[in-house]
């Protein structure tokens, strides 16, 4: 077995068998990832692994940009803006100036563009793991919603920082004026792009009638507006999110049932395998990185991993424990006063600044040369001190974390499922009026229209009820047993279609597509 073979198996084992063990855990699985990634990479015999820094951030950041933000909560973020613009922004560029700060002091030769380099690799947060803990643990929704959307957009600052620190190592020089204005240039361009690349998307999608092709256009489209930014020297990130974002709004108006249904599928699989593949592959890498730092002690190494850790970590603390009250002080309206987050909320969002796959991605995509033909300075120590942080975070925070929420008792108030229920009975009455006004057309039967009227009147009543709109009458315990009833009858339907195949009567390919339709009547299912 050839050496790409060996590195392509040992990957897929190595994602299939740690994510089995983070379920078996109850641990988001980036945090196991992470761990028996880095251990992983010291195995004897395990090849070492090398990633072309020119295609790491164009492979893995479209797809996970693109993706974040088409399922985002945009209303929420609207509500949140001024909120969401500080820490995305000004949140991030603390953050890379107090790391810069910290590691160019310690660490000795460390020239200040390399130092802001890293900084500004660790400065974006990752809200995977978070939002997994917090959603378990009955979090409120909205302010789970809220580190979605931070770690959406600061990916975007970061990564313009990034550019900028990057193109001063590379280039050999720095000018804050000219930092400036690649910032907003880039910042600009790459909403104009991905607002171009979004309707061009959205016009095609809407005339692709075909599910296999719809969902691979959705597949490339975070590439169709992060390649062409990128080119142009904007923001790939943020041309991506902005495209993400617009067929999100779009899209369910563009896009079929059953397209929709499929694209799910297809991008919490993709998601899934970019996130775990990336971390695996920075633990196959670690120890040539390890290698390569063979000039610092030990001791010395750790107390950098502890000092850029530590920093990161307390910025964003000490960040949650000023800046709101700032705000406070300075803006008294009513609006204001009625999104404010007490101290227990606030400090559950302070310790959820996990780090994860872009600053693995940033780290990886940093040159391997520089102007003149000389190795880009301290690459791998930046790639541990990377590491180090997302270790760091993603498992003090991430096993912590579920302590906290549970010890300072932030749960939802029932917000959240009050409004779920009044979704379901909108849509319910909205069902109703559309089957009253079909009743009188000469191609419907009066035996199905009232059939499909007290299927939906019986739905409107069980909703009305959890609404606390009219008594309970037994309608969700009538429903949870006719649910369970068609679980039972679907499941003896599949048995009955896998033993025709088996015995012959049937092709596996007929099973399937029968199989695939009971499954989708399952889905429906509220239990």
């Amino acid at each position: 077995m050839g050496h790409a073979e060996i590195v392509i198996a040992g990957l897929l084992v190595a994602v299939a068998g740690l994510s089995s063990l983070a379920r078996r855990l109850s641990i988001p699985y980036p945090i196991v990832l992470v761990v028996g990634g880095a251990l992983f990479g010291f195995v004897p015999g395990v090849p070492a692994v090398t990633l072309n820094p020119n295609v790491v951030l164009v492979v893995f950041l479209p797809p996970l940009a693109y993706g974040a933000a088409f399922f985002a909560d945009l209303n929420t973020m609207r509500a949140n803006l001024r909120t969401l613009t500080l820490s995305s922004v000004g949140l991030v560029l603390i953050t890379l100036v107090a790391v810069a700060l910290v590691a160019h002091d310690l660490v000795h030769g460390l020239s200040w563009a390399a130092a802001f380099t890293l900084g500004a690799v660790v400065s974006p947060t990752d809200p995977m793991a978070a939002a997994t803990i917090m959603r378990r643990l009955d979090f409120p929704r909205r302010l789970v919603s809220a580190v979605q959307g931070e770690g959406l957009f600061n990916d975007s600052t970061a990564l313009v920082a990034y550019k900028v620190a990057v193109a001063a190592v590379v280039g050999g020089g720095f000018s804050l004026l000219d930092a400036g204005g690649r910032f907003v240039l880039a910042a600009v361009g790459g909403v104009a792009i991905g607002l171009a690349a979004g309707w061009v998307i959205a016009a095609i999608r809407e005339r692709t009638e075909d599910a296999q092709i719809s969902i691979t256009i959705s597949l490339l489209s975070g590439y169709a507006a992060f390649i062409p930014a990128n080119a142009l020297g904007a923001s790939g990130v943020l041309a991506a999110v902005t495209t993400g974002i617009y067929m999100g709004v779009r899209g369910p108006r563009i896009v079929d049932a059953r397209t929709r249904l499929q694209g799910f599928f297809v991008w919490d699989v993709l998601d899934f395998i970019i996130n775990a593949s990336l971390f695996v592959l920075v633990g196959l890498q670690l120890r040539t990185v390890v290698n390569g730092l063979g000039g610092e002690s030990a001791g010395a190494l750790a107390g950098y991993a502890l000092a850029v850790s530590a920093v990161t970590v307390l910025t964003r603390l000490a960040w949650f424990f000023t800046v709101p009250y700032l705000i406070r002080a300075l803006d008294r309206r009513p609006g204001q006063r009625e999104r404010r987050v007490g101290a227990r909320p606030r400090l559950v969002l302070a310790w959820s600044g996990m780090r994860g796959a872009v600053s693995l991605a940033a780290a990886l995509a940093i040159p391997l040369k520089i102007h003149h033909g000389a190795a880009f300075p301290d690459r791998d120590l930046i790639i541990f001190l990377t590491f180090s942080v997302i270790f760091s975070t993603l498992v003090l925070q991430g096993l912590s974390l579920p302590v906290l929420i549970r010890r300072l008792g932030v749960t939802s108030d029932g917000e959240e499922e009050a409004e779920e229920v009044r979704a379901r009975l909108v849509a319910t009455k909205a069902a109703l009026a559309q089957i009253d006004e079909l009743a009188g057309a000469d191609w419907t039967r009066d035996d199905t229209i009232d059939r499909m009227r007290r299927a939906y009147e019986y739905r409107k009543r069980r909703f009305a009820a959890r609404a606390g709109k009219i008594e309970d009458d037994g309608y969700e315990d009538r429903s949870l047993a006719y649910q369970h009833l068609v679980q039972i009858v679907l499941a003896a339907q599949r048995d009955a279609l896998v033993d025709m195949r088996n015995r012959g009567d049937i092709s596996n390919e007929v099973m399937n597509q029968v199989v695939r339709e009971l499954d989708l009547e399952e889905s429906r299912l509220e239990i």
